[in-house]
């Protein structure tokens, strides 16, 4: 019987994907849910399963854009699987096989001298071509020569082009690759909210001090009872869900001429995994502990990471949070995740001097930066947003664990 392999649909809104690699070849034997296949939508990177046991013909190929529910390979599930001992025999061929015909090309590479179709004028340049060579700065070892046995014309010399700087015989490669289809969406998304929307960025410090001394002292038992650590992203995230719920209009986003304010606060993480960068989904911040979002955001990396990421958890978010500090940056302007209206950009925490009761000292500083959509949010709401959630942090026992931080942690 053949089996007909049509894509599946990836999610709501999503008409077709990109073939981005076949993990087998056609002859190969597969099992059923066996992934045989990796699909680029403009939103994630998924695996095809095998949907039945047998031989696979392949129909589409690698890049290939495909519409959903069309036909991409065939298994023949009446083939039976090939023995394991005829596997190791054929393997044991193709080994020898391959050495001896190594064995014949080394052999022939020693037999035969490799300058002998070259003859005293092959690269060599003639006296006006070598004038202007000369002229140009460039040496003859660069130019192949189209007249008689290579040798350099006047006309090879006048349209040689001269590099840029001096080339030291380094290697000098380059490689072209298609873009995969998510990174393709990532680019036009990218451009159309410089284009479409009057994107703003406001800044801020962060003394993560008293986040520090919290963590030093909690982290440990914290860790034992939730069985995730106390990150620093629990802590932004609850204070970001503090500064929503004051500032609602950050929490809104445009349709067309009208406004759409949210009542809850769904916060988008933004994760680096191998395919580039994701963002999952945080449902309902406001109700989840310090225990809460730890652990949701730790079950959403790992998917992120391992490639289990599914549409649905990474649509829907009304605010998005990004962290460039892991990777060392000290200040940025995060773009906006469309259709969002902002997002809040996290950095590396340095030691820094600075006034404290009218003294000098060293504390350990964050910059933070919010980038808006000024057309929906004013300078008001989001230097206050901004301001609330330094406030949260700079004071999180009072305002992010009412007073209270083994009731907070849970502990």
């Amino acid at each position: 019987m053949i089996l007909e392999m049509k894509v599946p649909s990836p999610g709501e809104s999503i008409s077709e994907v990109e073939i981005a690699a076949w993990l087998v070849k056609t002859g190969d034997y597969v099992e059923k849910d066996q992934e045989i296949a990796e699909i680029d939508s403009d939103k994630a990177t998924l695996a095809l399963p095998a949907e039945e046991s047998g031989v696979i013909e392949l129909i589409a190929e690698e890049g290939d854009v495909v519409e959903v529910g069309q036909v991409v390979c065939k298994i023949d599930t009446s083939a039976e699987k090939p023995k394991a001992s005829s596997d190791k025999e054929e393997k044991k061929k193709d080994t020898s096989d391959e050495k001896q015909k190594k064995a014949t090309e080394e052999k022939q590479t020693e037999s035969t001298p490799s300058e002998s179709n070259k003859t005293y004028a092959s690269g060599s340049a003639s006296p006006a071509a070598k004038k202007i060579l000369s002229e140009k700065g460039i040496s003859p070892e660069q130019i192949k020569g189209t007249g008689k046995d290579g040798r350099i014309t006047k006309e090879d010399a006048v349209n040689a082009t001269p590099s840029m700087g001096s080339s030291k015989g380094g290697k000098r490669g380059t490689e072209r690759k298609r873009l995969s289809s998510l990174r393709r969406k990532l680019a036009e998304r990218l451009v159309s909210v410089k284009n479409e929307t009057a994107m703003l960025t406001t800044f801020n410090e962060v003394d993560m001090q008293p986040i520090f001394d919290i963590r030093s002292e909690y982290k440990e038992a914290f860790k034992d009872k939730h069985g995730v650590g106390l990150g620093f992203m629990s802590f932004f995230t609850l204070a970001v869900v503090k500064a929503l719920q004051e500032f609602p209009q950050v929490n809104s986003m445009i349709d067309g001429s009208e406004m759409i304010s949210y009542d809850y606060c769904d916060i988008s993480i933004a994760v680096s995994g191998p395919k580039g960068l994701m963002v999952p989904v945080v449902r309902n911040a406001e109700n989840l502990s310090f225990a809460g979002v730890e652990n949701e955001i730790k079950n959403l990396a790992t998917k992120v990471r391992d490639g289990n990421i599914t549409i649905d958890e990474m649509t829907g978010g009304t605010f998005t949070i990004t962290n460039g500090g892991v990777f060392g940056s000290m200040l940025s302007t995060p773009i906006i995740n469309p259709p969002q209206s902002a997002i809040l950009g996290m950095h590396n925490i340095v030691e820094r001097p600075v006034a404290i009761n009218k003294a000098v000292t060293i504390r350990p500083i964050m910059y933070v930066a919010l980038s808006y959509d000024h057309r929906i949010i004013d300078g008001r709401e989001s230097v206050g947003f901004l301001v609330k959630v330094k406030e949260c942090l700079e004071n999180p026992i009072e305002m992010l664990m009412d007073n209270n931080v083994k009731k907070a942690l849970e502990l």
